[in-house]
């Protein structure tokens, strides 16, 4: 008897009936959309089929151990494939330029465990339950029966450990550590993945850091921390914006804090924002919502118009309306 939903049958019948396969990610990626889309791509690859991997933005310093084939590249138009698959991507917009190179196409299949995913393929598997992309493509792989290699696994572990916080956010389940086990005994590198990703930091990481530290405020009885990142505190501190993942934990850690949020500068009359809730009774995917983004309960997000101030004076308010909501 199958232990599996029938949807993943379809996914897998539509890989065996394509020869071209482009594999996608969303703009910004992290752990879990890299590890996701280099596993997948890996694994296809050993089936035989033609894979390309694109991306809108690099892989991030810290990841780059895991695309030793340099298989991530950036989108090229006028190309054809068979079969197009989105790993980790709520919506197609978030595929950002990718989108457009995508366009001569076959099948188009969506994997992702955001709530707020918008359904935008041919077909779907959307799976909020689970914590990570990662553990939805290493479903596949064990139901498609092809190989989980040691580098297949480095890429899946990656993908999980990073989307669930190294195992410490609420959505962690059962079967997250079962996966993961799985995984350690398939050949996940744990020494290398935890030097790589946790414990190798660049100087201009750091600076950063203390940048934050410096400049981070409280609000509503200290329930919200919040900081801004602006372009000149990049050029100021020499790191990237690769460097600004996970800065948001550490406000979020500080013991009064129930909503952490990060505002950052993007191009003129546009702020992107981040939000982290340590409280089940606070769900910032439906705060996020709100300013026309999404994500998870515990973890958000969205691009928002308007002069800074009052993007911060919007968010805030909402932010404070859901805590009061709680009481």
């Amino acid at each position: 008897m199958k232990s599996h939903p029938k949807i993943i049958d379809r996914i897998i019948s539509a890989i065996r009936e394509s020869k071209t396969i482009c594999i996608v990610g969303h703009v910004r990626p992290d752990g879990d959309c890299i590890g996701s889309q280099l596993g997948l791509s890996l694994a296809l690859m050993a089936e035989g089929k033609e894979v390309t991997c694109w991306n809108q933005d690099p892989v991030p310093s810290k990841l780059r151990f895991l695309d030793e084939g340099r298989i991530v590249g950036t989108p090229k138009m006028n190309r054809e494939f068979d079969l197009v698959i989105a790993t980790d991507a709520a919506s197609f917009e978030r595929l950002g330029k990718v989108g457009v190179s995508i366009a001569k196409r076959g099948l188009f299949i969506n994997i992702d465990h955001h709530a707020s995913n918008t359904r935008y393929a041919d077909i779907n598997w959307i799976s909020p339950r689970e914590p990570s992309t990662g553990e939805l493509i290493f479903r596949l792989l064990k139901a498609a029966g092809w190989p989980i290699t040691p580098q297949i696994s480095n890429c899946l572990f990656t993908a999980v450990s990073t989307d669930t916080g190294s195992f410490q956010y609420p959505s962690t389940r059962p079967s997250t550590y079962q996966v993961a086990g799985e995984l350690v005994k398939r050949g996940a590198d744990l020494a290398k993945i935890c030097d790589e990703v946790y414990q190798s930091f660049p100087l201009g990481r750091v600076r950063l850091l203390r940048h934050m530290y410096n400049k981070f405020r409280l609000a509503y009885d200290n329930q919200i921390a919040y900081f801004w990142l602006k372009k000149s505190d990049y050029t100021r501190t020499g790191s990237t914006t690769d460097d600004s993942e996970g800065l948001i934990d550490h406000i979020r850690a500080i013991e009064p804090v129930v909503v952490a949020i990060v505002f950052e500068e993007m191009e003129e009359g546009m702020t992107r924002i981040s939000l982290r809730s340590k409280n089940p009774e606070v769900n910032v995917n439906e705060i996020a919502g709100i300013f026309g983004g999404g994500g998870h309960h515990a973890a958000a997000g969205a691009r928002i118009e308007g002069t800074p101030p009052s993007v911060q004076r919007r968010v805030l308010k909402a932010v404070k309306t859901a805590l009061a909501a709680r009481k």
